[in-house]
């Protein structure tokens, strides 16, 4: 077990999804210019980028370990990957709604939900992509959202969940939607090779 989480960069872990939240907090309501290639641009607040963090962490942490060998452990090792993820989330989660609470602002609502959700992604990308290529499209993510995820008047497309305000039942439903998916996913496809793989 203490290997397990050695390997899996859980200091670093802990400390970049504080880092994330605590500077969301201060900062994440400022605005990043990112010009729209479709619509009306809208505001994306550096909220909608630095909630990756903690899901990138989680693909490096996961990314370090031998597949190969982890996959005939005695131990559930894939499991307890998913178990970091979904605490992960539901931790910031938990977080966000207490800040909202004590403080109100929808800034923490939004740091919760794109931090699950971006976590989702990652669980959904990486039995189909591997670690590596999984952290170079989630990457893209927030920049596809940015410059397309727009409508007319500045509103955010109905896929473009992390452009929504905090207090969006939609953008929390499809957060928590992709969460489950990538969950699902992660946990049915145990083979270390990617999927995408399997085709060339």
């Amino acid at each position: 077990m203490i290997w397990w989480l050695k390997l899996r960069a859980l200091p670093a872990l802990l400390a970049g999804t504080t880092a994330t939240f605590t500077l969301g907090l201060l900062i994440g309501s400022a605005e990043l210019p990112v010009p729209a290639l479709a619509g009306q641009a809208g505001h994306f607040l550096v909220g909608h980028l630095i909630t990756l963090v903690p899901a990138v962490l989680l693909l490096y942490g996961s990314g370090r370990a031998d597949q190969r060998t982890e996959s005939v452990a005695i131990r559930p090792l894939h499991t307890w990957d998913v178990a970091l993820a979904l605490t992960t989330a539901t931790t910031t989660l938990a977080a966000a709604t207490l800040c909202h609470l004590l403080w109100p602002t929808d800034i923490a609502l939004v740091l919760g939900r794109n931090t699950a959700g971006y976590i989702g992604l990652a669980l959904l990308l990486t039995p189909l992509l591997g670690h590596r290529l999984a952290g170079a499209a989630l990457a893209t993510v927030p920049l596809i959202c940015a410059a397309a995820g727009w409508r007319t008047g500045g509103h955010p497309q109905p896929w473009a969940w992390l452009l929504y305000e905090g207090d969006s039942v939609l953008a929390l439903a499809l957060a928590l939607a992709t969460l489950c998916a990538g969950t699902a996913i992660a946990l049915i496809r145990r083979n270390t090779t990617p999927l995408i793989t399997t085709f060339q």
